[in-house]
């Protein structure tokens, strides 16, 4: 029960997240050459740690606020199943194991990672009892992820890049109170009293100005690219189709209340899996078959 226990509590199933390390290999059309897939991959792997590491951290120090919430009270920490001192010696393991390894991949990176837990630390302490301030600092530790990717493997990152993961991840976790808020209901201000401060029409408001955003930054950051490269530009200018239609199914998702949990929801919708791919292989073919 308790290896159990603390395997859920690693909380696998967010290591999707992670995935961004591959976003700045992958942009640059870099990530079929071996040396930076494995380094990438080594990259992903030391995020998986950090990220668990926090995990642990987090519930540990939530444990009597997840225990009066409906959901998280039946995680193993808030349920008993794993015993405090051993989630916080486990946490601090990982801790160090993430930092170490990836100061061996890359300097750059290793300052990356730390700081992603110094962030994540400060929103587990104090940032997520603040308003606005949770959503950015959640929003931040996406950026680091897709950062790190870039650190990790010394390729630059432009403008455009991050414009776009930033007004990404803000519309990501402004959809996730959102679901938050529509699922705690009256009991937000006594699971976790930011979240009351969140008005739906507020709300609204941050999803269609983050939401236009990405929008915006993407049309722009493919017509940049189909100027640089004009043997890919048809497929970079396509592919603001397939992207536009993911991001209108996911605001709707979100105005259905189902973005409290994103990873799950991007995994268990059809409609925003296939225009994902359908955007995958065209900005494939742009980058790699142009």
């Amino acid at each position: 029960m308790l290896a159990v226990g603390i395997l859920r509590s690693l909380r696998p199933k967010q290591w999707l997240k992670n995935v961004l390390v591959f976003a700045a290999p992958v942009a640059a059309g870099m990530i079929d050459e071996r040396s930076t897939f494995l380094t990438t991959l080594g990259a992903f792997a030391c995020f998986c740690g950090a990220a668990s590491a926090t995990y642990l951290l987090n519930d540990a120090v939530d444990v009597e606020a997840d225990r009066r919430h409906p959901v998280k009270r039946h995680r193993p920490i808030a349920a008993g199943l794993v015993p405090l001192p051993v989630a916080f010696g486990l946490s601090a393991v990982l801790l160090v194991a993430s930092v170490l390894c990836a100061f061996v991949i890359r300097v750059d990176f290793g300052w990356t990672i730390l700081g992603y837990l110094g962030l994540t630390t400060a929103y587990t302490w104090w940032a997520k009892h603040v308003p606005i301030l949770d959503i950015v600092a959640v929003a931040a530790g996406f950026v680091l992820r897709a950062i790190g990717g870039a650190t990790a493997t010394g390729i630059p990152i432009s403008e455009w890049f991050f414009i776009v993961t930033s007004f990404g991840a803000l519309f990501m976790v402004a959809g996730k109170r959102h679901g938050e808020v529509a699922e705690l209901a009256h009991e937000a201000v006594d699971v976790r009293p930011a979240l009351a401060a969140y008005t739906p029409t507020f709300l609204a408001y941050l999803r269609a100005v983050f939401s236009g955003g990405v929008l915006i930054a993407y049309c722009l950051w493919a017509f940049s690219s189909a100027d640089l490269k004009p043997g890919g530009a048809i497929w970079y200018q396509l592919s603001i189709v397939p992207f536009a239609v993911a991001i209108l199914r996911y605001a709707l998702l979100l105005e259905q209340g189902k973005g409290a949990e994103p990873e799950n929801l991007v995994l268990s919708d059809r409609e925003l899996l296939i225009a994902a791919a359908v955007w995958a292989i065209i900005y494939a073919c742009a980058t790699y078959a142009a």
